[in-house]
């Protein structure tokens, strides 16, 4: 059996260095996000406990109807072979007030193997899970016949508290292993209390720096990396590029595109060009696994698209002083749309059965393909609002045809409690409705076909505006069908189509 890979004709395929270039640099870009993310996060924290405060929980009532109420075991590792962590670098603080007034109670923290002998034979109450949102504790009931001594009387405590007021411990953070403990003063049984716990750390402010100096070193390489390795690419791809007249260039979408007056210019074809072709006989059972098949090129286009927004913004700050895409830059982000493309044709839209080729580049014999023609100049103020704000209402139409829905469907039996729910896209279902048609009658029906076509027409003239690839303005209309519609002036001569020759107004090269 031939690999994916020796179907792409040779001049389709990729220069090898660049492309890995892209995918070495998308990855450190990647890993610097997710870097910047828990750096930013723990320079928050550090900035949230200045002059000592603590980062506390909100304060939560727990109630038990045993002798003591203990927390889960706190195991607490060494670090670089010292026993304890030097006092204050971090530090744990526990709340405690009886939820009954006049109520006496016992806080206190001790070794593991002391609290599993003081309540070996004792009835006890502990504390397994946390749920904050809405809150809710676990707990596991520890049978036993024994009576405790009261607590306080107790000396193997590392430090504890008890009183009728509200109780305070505060204690650093020492390797082994370690219990909370919260009970009755008097020892007695059933109790209910209110409980926060608090932590601070003088570690924070350092790491978050580094983290944030590990990800911005990462940046530094890993930008450079992506655009020069996508201009390479960019200037290898074959641009679909040929003579017009008079030894003008002109592109192959702008060849499809006629010239006309300011007036006729709203019947005109957007000028991305989408197509997608059924293939005749589509394998009744193919489908199912076509998800499981494309997860090589899933992680590939991840960070392709890591590396196309990275060669977007670069190109904005091009085009705002320029007005001009970077002509290198232009064919690797129309490429990465084309590849997301292909694999979405054979995956989700299930127009193909042939596996979709491991390249950016045009591939003539694959029945799905993706252009849009470089334009001349484009507008440098529109740079900053069109990816956006003008194209949020394009964004919102979009979201409702290819996202994900989800809602609360009813408020759940304990208090704060809800119940949500969320469901597949408009296309999964589409794309449930073929594979069924298919199994079934080994047959997808056209109509549904032509339907989903228009969907994905939509969604990548969108892509294609939003990436700042052209200034038109995506149409409110969804285009169905395996090709372009034909939407020009039909001339006398020859109906339907365009002469090759004359360039479009829009994508005049100056």
């Amino acid at each position: 059996m031939s690999s994916p890979l020796s179907s792409v004709p040779r001049a389709a395929r990729m220069r090898t260095a660049p492309f890995i270039m892209v995918l070495l640099g998308a990855l450190l870009v990647a890993i610097a996000g997710a870097i910047g993310i828990g750096g930013a996060t723990v320079a928050a924290l550090a900035g949230l406990q200045r002059d000592g405060d603590f980062l506390t929980t909100s304060t939560e009532r727990f109630d038990y109807d045993s002798y003591a109420l203990t927390s889960t075991r706190v195991e607490v590792n060494e670090v670089d072979g010292l026993e304890d962590l030097p006092a204050g670098v971090a530090t744990l603080r526990l709340r405690a007030t009886a939820a009954q007034p006049g109520q006496a109670v016992f806080i206190g923290v001790a070794r593991q193997d002391d609290v599993d002998t003081y309540l070996s034979s004792v009835n006890h109450t502990e504390l397994v899970d946390l749920q904050t949102t809405p809150f809710r504790a676990l707990y596991r009931d520890v049978p036993g016949s024994g009576v405790p001594g009261p607590p306080a009387e107790q000396d193997f405590w590392a430090t504890s508290a008890s009183g009728t007021e509200t109780q305070e411990i505060t204690i650093d953070v020492r390797s082994g292993n370690w219990a909370f403990v919260v009970m009755n003063a008097d020892g007695s049984r059933s109790g209910a209390v209110e409980l926060q716990a608090a932590f601070r750390s003088t570690l924070f402010a350092p790491i978050g720096v580094a983290l944030l100096l590990t990800a911005a070193l990462l940046l530094l390489v890993g930008i450079p990396l992506v655009l020069v390795g996508a201009s390479g690419l960019g200037s290898g791809l074959d641009p679909s590029l040929s003579r017009g007249r008079h030894g003008r260039v002109m592109s192959a979408g702008e060849r499809h595109r006629p010239d006309s007056g300011d007036a006729a210019r709203d019947t005109l074809p957007h000028p991305t060009r989408l197509t997608g072709h059924l293939q005749p006989r589509l394998s009744r059972w193919l489908w199912l696994v076509k998800w499981l098949l494309a997860l090589p090129h899933a992680v590939i286009l991840v960070l392709l698209w890591v590396a196309c927004w990275i060669v977007t913004i670069a190109a904005g700050v091009v085009i705002l002083f320029t007005g001009r895409y970077p002509a290198t830059l232009f064919p690797f982000t129309v490429g990465v749309l084309r590849w997301t493309w292909r694999v979405q044709f054979y995956t989700s839209v299930l127009g193909t059965d042939e596996y979709p080729p491991f390249t950016l580049a045009p591939v003539d014999t694959y029945p799905a393909d993706f252009h849009v023609p470089h334009p001349a100049r484009l507008h440098r103020g529109l740079v900053l609002v069109k990816g956006w704000l003008l194209a949020l209402p394009h964004l919102l139409i979009v979201a409702v045809l290819t996202g994900a829905w989800s809602w609360t469907v009813a408020p759940g039996n304990d208090p704060g409690e809800v119940v949500r729910t969320s469901g597949p896209s408009l296309l999964a279902v589409l794309a449930l409705v073929a594979g069924f048609a298919l199994l079934f009658t080994a047959r997808y029906p056209r109509p549904l076909f032509d339907f989903v076509l228009g969907i994905s027409r939509w969604t990548y003239r969108v892509l294609a505006y939003v990436l700042l690839l052209r200034d038109e303005y995506p149409p409110f209309r969804m285009d169905q069908g395996s090709e372009e519609p034909d939407l020009q002036p039909r001339g006398p001569d020859r109906p339907g189509l365009v002469d090759a020759g004359r360039p479009s107004p829009v994508d005049r090269d100056i």
